[in-house]
């Protein structure tokens, strides 16, 4: 197939050199904040972290579901996808803070821990040694994973082999499962067990949705910034964005319904173990949070997005995916803060810290997707793709 030079656009060393600048802002400051307030430091560097690796593993599992169903949508953001999922190794070196600061962060970490019957009932699964090993299982898989699929992407590209398509299939499908199963014991770990006494039976899929919904909304921006420079200007067409608009809904439909199941459920059974958390974030301000995630968490992108106009405008769905990556991290302050503070008290941390980590993040993604193709030049259903109308 005789295509023009699928060169990654120029200006993402410009993006590059402003993402390294903000992240090394963000990361001094956070520094300071390290020295002035260490115990807000490390609730505030979990906020963030939690954000960035949310929306990492949201692409992976979004990677994966692509190879799986070889939609043209796919094909157009499969290098997107693939430079995204190669961050994880980033991320998983920016962990390392999180482990440093397990005692501040999680009561069970806490010497104090040994008076509370109910933690030392799951002393033998929340504990450092395990809470570390099973992190860096999870992480490690994950790169695992990425790194295979990117690797057969890559291979396919050199060789335009068209049997790799059905061998990235094959690691897809397991690859989905695993991802399922790894995303829900991270999601235990990292967030739930904030407040051992808490629990849910629904939190992986709560967390996984989530993930999807960050993870649409940034290839859709991805999509736009493309879509406007060569090679991809005029390539990525309105009915892409359909597609992504399309997707992008649908995730914020199966968070909604996981967050209404999770509530329901645990109000309805009103166990002592389980209603406090709740309660938590309906007083001292938290209850202001909470509505705003109902409104422009679910209820206002679920309006936008119902619009055919909208999802095809790539401008307007650009509107829309920045404002639902925003009530992203807001949905994560508020799984997480309200544990540390009963009253609702953001601090200058939460941005520093996500200025630091996001700054890292977009500059070493920015290095991973001009390695390759913009394009999967030899996938077998490229030429559908693009002809996608």
């Amino acid at each position: 197939m005789s295509e023009p030079n699928w060169t990654p656009p120029e200006s993402l060393q410009g993006l590059r050199s402003k993402a390294w600048i903000v992240g090394g802002a963000g990361i001094l400051a956070s520094l300071l904040g390290w020295f002035i307030d260490r115990e807000q430091f490390f609730q505030s560097y979990l906020v963030s972290w939690l954000f960035w690796i949310a929306l990492t593993l949201g692409c992976l599992g979004i990677m994966m579901l692509h190879h799986l169903s070889r939609g043209a949508w796919g094909l157009m953001v499969r290098r997107t996808l693939e430079a995204t999922s190669r961050t994880l190794p980033i991320l998983a070196v920016l962990f390392v803070p999180i482990l440093l600061g397990l005692q501040p962060l999680y009561i069970w970490a806490r010497p104090e821990a040994a008076n509370d019957p109910l933690i030392q009932h799951k002393a033998s699964y929340l504990n450092p040694t395990a809470f570390t090993v099973r992190s860096i299982l999870y992480l490690v898989v994950s790169i695992l994973f990425a790194l295979a699929l990117s690797r057969l992407s890559g291979k396919q590209d050199e060789t335009g082999d068209p049997g790799l398509f059905r061998r990235m299939q094959t690691v897809a499908a397991p690859g989905l499962v695993v991802f399922a199963l790894l995303a829900t014991f991270a999601s235990i770990d990292w967030i739930m067990s904030l407040d051992p006494h808490w629990y849910s039976s629904i939190f992986g899929v709560y967390f996984i949705t989530g993930a999807g919904v960050a993870g649409f909304a940034f290839i859709s921006l991805m999509a736009l910034y493309l879509s406007q420079r060569p090679p991809l200007a005029g390539v990525i067409r309105a009915k892409h964005f359909h597609d992504y608009g399309k997707l992008l809904l649908a995730f914020v439909m199966l968070w909604s319904y996981m967050a209404v199941s999770q509530l329901l459920i645990i109000w309805s059974g009103n166990l002592p173990e389980e209603t406090p958390w709740y309660l938590h974030r309906v007083q001292g301000g938290w209850q202001w949070v909470s509505v705003a995630l109902v409104l422009f968490n679910f209820l206002l992108p679920f309006l936008l997005l119902l619009s055919r106009d909208l999802k095809r405008d790539a401008r307007r769905l650009a509107v829309v995916a920045v404002f639902v990556l925003v009530m992203r991290w807001v949905d994560f302050y508020w799984l997480t803060a309200p544990t540390f503070h009963h009253d609702l008290s953001p601090h200058w941390l939460d941005l520093t810290t996500m200025a630091g980590i996001g700054g890292i993040w977009f500059a070493v993604f920015t290095v991973q997707l001009q390695k390759r193709a913009i394009l999967p030049i030899h996938d077998p259903y490229l030429e559908e793709a693009l002809a996608h109308d």
